[in-house]
């Protein structure tokens, strides 16, 4: 799963690397280092402008609440258990399905965090169970300092109880496509700790290389089986973990240090 990330990317660096044609300054971010559900996020998508009468998708900035409503829904309560969505099911799930053949988007970021657990953990995990506390913290991140760009979707939901004028009107909200972590060897792994990202967790974010970023975006695509292989896994080897401070562990801590990685894990864990 991915249920928390950094990132502080500006949105002139952002603008660079995905080529953004539009984006307001007012919706600017700061920078975030622990980044949890129903906070706001960055994220690239292609789409028409809405001051314009031009039907061509233009590559934006939006700012996006992390936690997806469907367009259905009739409260938005249930969008924070909406933060990620699997890529062998999105395509079938009521709460997705649609977004995906038409509002997908790039979620920017420096890297994903993961508690490592143990063998029975993971299984109740994978089995949809609740399992117990979480222990050591690892950041997960490119080897090669790029920016780590997590597949994902988005929606509009209307708020019927709100004038049409009113800010808080309409939400717009987006999730994260998860997939099966790699079980091949890291990039860079810690002396002492999980040599793949399958040792820290079953599941993964979804990240998106270059070359398939604007086959992603464009909103033209709309073939299911199409869409589809485009959520096959990255290549192997991209990826490098280290362990980072448990105090990463409560939300309301943030800041860069809570990158540092340590020379060796707080708790003792299985490795």
């Amino acid at each position: 799963m991915c249920g928390r990330y950094a990132a502080s990317r500006r949105p002139e660096e952002l603008a660079e690397v995905f080529e953004i044609q539009r984006w307001e300054p007012e919706e600017a971010l700061e920078p975030d280092y622990n980044v949890a559900p129903t906070k706001e996020v960055f994220a690239v998508l292609d789409r028409a402008l809405r001051d314009t009468d031009d039907p061509r998708p233009v590559r934006q900035l939006r700012k996006l609440k992390w936690g997806l409503v469907p367009s259905w829904a009739k409260t938005p309560e249930g969008g924070a258990r909406m933060i990620n969505a699997r890529a062998e099911t999105v395509h079938e799930k009521p709460s997705f399905r649609r977004a995906f053949t038409t509002r997908r988007c790039v979620l920017p970021a420096d890297g994903y965090y993961e508690w490592v657990t143990g063998t029975q953990e993971r299984d109740l995990e994978v089995e949809g169970k609740r399992k117990r506390p979480r222990k050591q913290p690892y950041f997960v991140t490119p080897a090669d300092g790029s920016v780590f760009a997590m597949a994902g979707l988005y929606e509009f939901w209307r708020d019927r109880t709100l004038p049409d004028d009113h800010p808080r009107a309409w939400w717009a909200t987006c999730s994260v496509i998860t997939t099966e972590a790699e079980t091949t060897p890291l990039a860079v792994a810690p002396a002492d700790g999980p040599t793949t990202l399958a040792d820290i967790h079953p599941r993964m974010p979804l990240m998106l290389t270059p070359d398939r970023w604007d086959a992603w975006l464009d909103p033209a695509r709309t073939d299911t089986e199409e869409l589809r292989g485009l959520l096959a896994p990255p290549p192997s080897g991209l990826m490098r973990a280290f362990p980072v401070s448990t105090a990463v562990s409560n939300v309301r801590n943030n800041g860069p240090d809570l990158l540092k990685e340590l020379e060796a894990p707080e708790e003792s864990t299985l490795f």
